[in-house]
């Protein structure tokens, strides 16, 4: 059950490429005013007697400044390798996130690097790699591989402490505190608020920023991160389809056998489960 939250916060994730294109806002925008709205719905939520005893203790707050920021960046090094490199070298970069944490997993969690997930790793891999159509270096495109590589680091990083933090802190209470410190830092850098965009402000933070999350914690109480890490690389797969379906793009050869190669590996990662 643990693996079917986990690729269902996936797919939610995977729309949100097609939701920032049809916002049309600056990224740290979208990001402030979406975990804004998160913060809000989840404080509300928090607030009710029910889920009050989820609150952690004062002294145990500042732990929730770490995948806060972690978040902060991997979601704006992500971003500016989008920019500043080829959509593929960016893509690919911050996919190595799962190589990573195989070695943390195995070094923080006690985790066994199994046959199985390194199977999994190599076979999604190269179906990204088929579906990007590999990498490309040219002068110019160093920051944002180096940005790329960055984000990856970040996300492996935050899969392993989101591993970590499930088993002590409840799901709820892991989402709210991330968006407080996202809101708080980019308090500082926005100036505007776009009213054309608000709806997707809305959408972001009750699917992104508030469903998605929960599954994803919630998920990880019983996933290991290896696997969690794994699965991950349905993300780009999942999001070839919402572009065909939203904004008419339409995939190429490449994207399909690089696209199945990704699913298959999935497949792989859940039999081994």
């Amino acid at each position: 059950m643990g693996s079917f939250y986990i690729l269902l916060a996936i797919f939610l994730w995977s729309s949100l490429g097609v939701i920032v294109r049809l916002s049309g806002a600056e990224v740290h925008i979208i990001m402030f005013y979406s975990a804004l709205a998160a913060l809000i719905i989840q404080g509300v939520i928090l607030s009710r007697r029910k889920y009050r005893s989820e609150i952690p203790h004062i002294r145990k707050i500042w732990y929730f400044l770490i995948p806060g920021i972690l978040s902060l960046i991997n979601t704006f090094t992500y971003f500016y390798a989008f920019k500043h490199t080829t959509i593929a070298n960016a893509v690919l970069t911050h996919y190595i996130a799962p190589v990573i944490v195989a070695f943390l997993a195995a070094f923080f969690l006690n985790e066994k690097i199994t046959r199985e997930i390194v199977i999994a790793i190599v076979v999604a891999s190269a179906g990204l790699w088929i579906m990007l159509n590999g990498f490309s270096v040219k002068e110019g495109y160093t920051a944002g591989i180096i940005a790329g590589i960055i984000s990856g680091f970040a996300y492996a990083v935050i899969v392993v402490i989101s591993r970590i933090y499930v088993q002590r802190f409840s799901p709820l209470a892991l989402a709210f505190f991330s968006n407080a410190v996202i809101v708080i830092v980019l308090a500082f850098f926005v100036r505007e608020l776009p009213l054309n965009a608000l709806w997707i402000f809305l959408i972001m933070g009750i699917v992104h920023s508030t469903i998605a999350p929960l599954l994803y914690f919630k998920g990880l109480r019983d996933v290991t991160a290896n696997r969690t890490a794994v699965l991950g690389y349905l993300e780009p797969v999942c999001a070839i389809v919402f572009s065909r379906l939203f904004l008419n793009e339409i995939a190429g050869m490449n994207s399909i056998i690089g696209g199945m190669l990704i699913i298959f590996a999935g497949y792989l990662t859940l039999k081994s489960d």
